[in-house]
């Protein structure tokens, strides 16, 4: 008489696909798929980011939170309506800076780092503390801003005043203008307050591969502004290093996001990690994986840069501490991600079943996703043993 099969237990946990499935959406299509070739299988759900985009659903999903919405000033400095989230343990809120902060909320012909302001994203972190939060994860991808955090500050209480005590205008043109720094206002929580910035580049904060060198042309900066504001960063971080005793504008990192990265950790103690590794914390991944038979994962693309902080190469990398074998999907997969497969990933396999255009290769990833995740859960069939 054949030995019974034990079901396989499967994480199921792509990021976002860019402007075609959300990482929630990614993997009830991953489940589907598998369950026809699998019926059997034990599967669990785990959305994953990096903490860019679609970090705000992913960690709100996969800890029961909250999605709430708040009225905050935009980066042109009209009013808007921003999302961010609070844990299902309601001590973490998630706040994603391209919400209240973002490039995509700026019209091409009106983008100016001199003028755009990061103050939105200081009025939802405040939301937050108002909600009780005691710790606040701050994703900084698409920012508009090269201001220097110094709009996001000004919400949370820090003045940044002129030579006439009055304070400085909003955008990368005020870091010109400061003259001194004021915290007596500072957020009363903000001294109890873990702040925890993904951050998944090493810019530092001026110089060549500083926050306007880099990322001002990028935000609309012209040649003269680039000088301007890499000028007023570095005045923000001398006076910011008189007022708190901290010299940071060298450390990697604390260019991201036009310095907001930078300001936070030198008044505010923030500490700066990889995006992947906050989410995977709050998400509980290192106690998911070890549990499992196999991980599916995915992304829009793998490439050979799929290893060096984004969702699906750092979890690869934990499965494989574990000796889990992982699959990894992709709308496309790089010719050099070859030697990733070798080092991280069991098999790699793209969505496209023949060929198409990018429109309808977006159009019908739920269903192409589905076909491929049906035919990875065969071959896993296929190659089960039974286990005494």
């Amino acid at each position: 008489m054949p030995l019974r099969q034990k079901p396989l237990n499967i994480l199921v946990a792509p990021n976002a696909f860019k402007e075609s499935l959300s990482a929630s959406d990614a993997a009830r299509a991953i489940a589907k798929g598998v369950l026809r070739g699998l019926p059997n299988a034990r599967i669990t759900e785990v959305p994953i980011a990096d903490g860019g985009d679609g970090t705000l659903e992913a960690v709100i999903t996969g800890t029961g939170g909250r999605i709430l919405k708040a009225r905050v000033t935009g980066p042109l400095g009209n009013s808007i309506t921003a999302e961010y989230g609070i844990t299902g343990d309601g001590k973490t809120a998630v706040i994603e800076m391209s919400r209240a902060s973002g490039l995509a909320l700026v019209p091409p012909a009106e983008r100016n780092p001199m003028h755009t302001t990061s103050l939105g994203t200081g009025e939802l972190i405040r939301a937050a503390l108002e909600r009780g939060a005691s710790r606040i994860l701050l994703g900084i991808g698409g920012s508009a801003t090269v201001d220097g955090g110094i709009g996001a500050l000004e919400a949370l209480g820090v003045s940044f005043l002129d030579r006439h005590g009055k304070p400085v205008d909003h955008g990368g043109a005020g870091l010109l203008a400061i003259e001194t720094i004021e915290l007596s206002h500072l957020h009363p929580k903000l001294k109890r307050v873990e702040i925890l910035v993904a951050c998944d580049v090493d810019n530092p904060l001026t110089g060549p591969k500083g926050a306007a060198a880099v990322f001002g042309p990028q935000k609309g900066a012209t040649p003269d502004m680039v000088k301007q504001l890499d000028h007023g960063l570095e005045r923000l971080a001398a006076m910011i290093s008189q007022t708190t005793g901290r010299k940071f504008a060298r450390i990697p990192g604390t260019g991201a996001a036009g310095g907001i990265a930078g300001s936070f950790l030198g008044l505010l103690g923030a500490r700066l990690r990889p995006g992947s590794e906050l989410v995977f914390d709050l998400l509980k991944l290192d106690k998911i994986v070890p549990t499992m038979d196999w991980v599916i994962t995915g992304e829009g693309q793998i490439d050979f840069q799929t290893q060096f902080g984004k969702g699906p190469g750092m979890l690869a990398k934990l499965a494989a501490r574990h000796g889990v074998p992982v699959v990894g999907i992709a709308g496309s997969v790089a010719d050099d991600a070859g030697k990733l497969s070798r080092k991280r990933f069991t098999a790699l396999f793209s969505l496209t079943n023949r060929p198409m255009d990018l429109a309808t290769a977006m159009q019908e990833a739920p269903r192409l996703m589905e076909r491929i995740a049906e035919q990875v859960a065969r071959l896993m069939r296929a190659g089960m043993t039974p286990r005494r």
